[in-house]
């Protein structure tokens, strides 16, 4: 069997917006959901093995971001919403709201927090083992 022709070289900027409209870093391809909260396999046009590394550590950088980009968004609206509404702040919605977003936005950032750790990792590993070939090339 041939060896598989080697991925399409594109910048991290281009891995990381391709990341955050949820499709594969490498090429730019939808279908990488398999649901919300799932990735599939492989990206179903270029192979790319999207479980990349050790199934359980691989993904703690995307724990870290989701983490890190939801929290700081939770606690940054509501503080800009108090700057703003200074010298009287509505404290009860201020907390309801930071509350709130506490709660939802690592559910709704969830995807999101895959994606741009697979282009980080891309970005440092343009290939894997497990990757197949290129489909397109």
């Amino acid at each position: 069997m041939p060896p598989a022709p080697a991925p399409p070289r594109s910048s991290a900027g281009t891995k990381f917006r391709r990341a955050l409209l949820l499709r594969c870093p490498r090429c730019g391809s939808s279908g990488i959901l398999a649901t919300w909260f799932r990735l599939a396999d492989h990206c179903p046009n270029c192979g790319l093995a999207l479980e990349r590394g050790e199934a359980s550590d691989f993904w703690i950088g995307a724990y870290v971001f989701n983490l890190a980009i939801g929290e700081l968004l939770a606690i940054g609206v509501p503080i800009v919403w108090v700057i703003l509404a200074w010298p009287n702040p509505p404290w009860n919605s201020v907390e309801v709201l930071a509350a709130v977003l506490c709660v939802l936005l690592p559910i709704v950032f969830f995807p999101f927090s895959r994606t741009l750790w697979l282009a980080w990792d891309l970005s440092f590993r343009p290939s894997e083992p497990g990757d197949r070939g290129l489909a397109n090339s």
